[in-house]
């Protein structure tokens, strides 16, 4: 049974060695995409490829190599039809590879890189929740404020923290790419930061989401101060507010969470 998060795999090395499979290409319908991976242990699991009979082989032959210190890292093809019992019918081509503690810092490089980069403003409860979630989902999370002493010290190995006084001057230095929520302590500064998006979008047109948590009276108020400002129409329109997925009502952190964390699934899915 697979357990665990990246950082509990990468603790674990520290203790003892592991196989590293990881999926490196798929054809046709397959159970889990390119970039997927799992930690192989002499016993236990971290992470998972997608479950069934291809799973269950890539783990026999991983404890083997893992029997083997002298062997190589492997790459092998499997066909996801009777031969495993699967009806996916496409292909999986897996990478495997012993790696130990000498190898924990590259593999977080490795296993984070090809997250997709998500930005929240403000270190609220709702920032919080949203920040633990992601990090459970295909996100690099960079997770910011302008106070200091906000952040929790554990965070999980997706979540970078970082302070910015005054705030809105991260947003220059985000990745291509980064879908942005902002949800910072005061009005003042979700403004200075919308702001700051709008004008990279106006100059580079480089992040495909910008959201706003807020009522539908706080972005009407936001609309006028932006109309001000010289922002039109068309402009504002790429901000989303307010944020989630419609029909999701609940105020707690952790359900506007789930419904932003809905909802940036939902964009991704529609832009692949």
């Amino acid at each position: 049974m697979s357990t665990g998060t990246l950082d509990d795999g990468l603790a674990r090395l520290a203790a003892e060695d592991g196989v590293l499979v990881r999926v490196e290409a798929t054809e046709g319908s397959a159970p889990r995409e390119a970039g997927t991976w799992m930690l192989v242990w002499a016993r236990g699991l971290t992470a998972t490829i997608g479950g069934g009979q291809l799973e269950f082989q890539a783990i026999d032959e991983a404890r083997a190599l893992l029997q083997s210190p002298a062997a190589g890292p492997q790459r092998k093809r499997y066909p996801l039809g009777p031969s495993l019992g699967q009806c996916c019918g496409g292909v999986v081509h897996l990478s495997m590879r012993r790696v130990g503690a000498a190898d924990a810092a590259e593999l977080r490089r490795q296993l984070t890189e090809h997250l997709a980069p998500v930005a929240i403003f403000g270190g609220g409860h709702v920032g919080l929740a949203l920040a633990r979630l992601l990090a459970t989902l295909p996100y690099a999370v960079r997770w910011i404020d302008s106070r200091d002493g906000v952040f929790p010290d554990a965070l999980p190995a997706q979540v970078q923290t970082e302070h910015s006084e005054p705030v809105q001057d991260a947003v220059a230095a985000l990745p291509p790419g980064t879908h942005v929520l902002i949800m910072s302590f005061s009005h003042a500064e979700d403004l200075d930061i919308v702001i700051a998006c709008l004008r990279r979008l106006r100059e580079r047109d480089d992040l495909p989401y910008v959201g706003l948590i807020g009522s539908k009276t706080k972005w009407a108020t936001f609309r006028h101060r932006l109309e001000a400002r010289g922002f039109g129409e068309a402009e504002m329109a790429r901000i989303t507010c307010p944020i989630g997925v419609p029909g999701v009502t609940g105020k707690e952190p952790e359900v506007i969470a789930v419904a932003v964390a809905a909802q940036l699934l939902q964009r991704r899915t529609a832009s692949g």
